[in-house]
């Protein structure tokens, strides 16, 4: 059964002359129709589903609509045409401070961001200690969260989107963050989530991380689809030719 459909969606910004103009330029505009505004599509027609267990890899140059993609699943954005549906608690890492206040310190942030997801009181408290003993910030408890590294910013916001245990987990180029031995253990963290039943997005540069990690994989292209499928290492093959320039055009030959 499918825990997320993703059907026909395009999600796009509208763009033209309005941003330097005032509003009464603009009613005299649309009026004489000499105002010109058109949708930039970040994405568009993207269409597919996972099922409970699945972990989806994204993959894609910069520019491909990824990140815009999975604001609309999150519920950050509406898409202007098609629909998203799913069942469950979606958990995301979208960027590294997001959902924080930088004036609040760590311990505040990990209740704020746990409410901001859904969660009650009574479930931080019995969540917390584990929250900041996988994130290794036990001695930073009291530090404002504008005081922290990128990469204790990184490893608490992952504590929190993972330890909660979500029924759709969605991360954003988070498990790149960090140092080498946090990536080993966020991977491992990783295998116990999909082991575990949850459902899992992952947007990441890291081809091996793609292919270590994922069942599913979706590549776009400047908004478009190329590919969805199972055939995790040749979507990979493929993407890393076309990377290479091997290839002139992003193309998925199917398995």
């Amino acid at each position: 059964m499918d825990i997320l459909q993703v059907h026909n969606v395009s999600i796009g910004y509208l763009r033209g002359n309005f941003q330097n103009i005032g509003l009464k330029e603009y009613l005299i505009g649309k009026i004489m129709g000499t105002y010109h505004a058109e949708y930039f599509w970040a994405d568009k027609d993207i269409n597919f589903s996972l099922e409970k267990g699945d972990m989806l890899g994204i993959i894609g140059t910069n520019g491909a609509g990824k990140s815009t993609l999975l604001k609309a699943i999150s519920g950050v954005m509406e898409p202007l045409e098609g629909y998203i549906s799913h069942t469950g608690k979606i958990s995301s890492l979208l960027e590294l401070g997001g959902g924080f206040e930088p004036k609040l310190n760590v311990r505040d942030n990990t209740y704020l961001r746990g409410a901001l997801l859904g969660y009650s009181r009574a479930v931080m408290d019995e969540k917390y200690q584990e929250i900041i003993d996988f994130a290794e910030l036990n001695d930073f408890q009291e530090n404002l969260f504008s005081e922290l590294s990128s990469g204790m910013r990184s490893r608490l916001g992952f504590s929190i989107a993972s330890l909660l245990n979500p029924d759709i987990l969605i991360l954003d180029e988070v498990l790149s963050v960090g140092d080498g031995a946090f990536q080993k253990k966020s991977g491992k963290k990783m295998m116990e989530i999909i082991n575990g039943g949850a459902t899992t997005i992952l947007v990441s540069h890291n081809l091996s991380q793609v292919r270590e990690l994922c069942t599913k994989i979706l590549w776009l292209h400047q908004g478009r689809q190329i590919a969805f499928t199972k055939d995790v290492n040749g979507v990979c093959d493929q993407y890393q030719r076309f990377l290479d320039k091997v290839i002139p055009q992003p193309i998925y030959e199917g398995i």
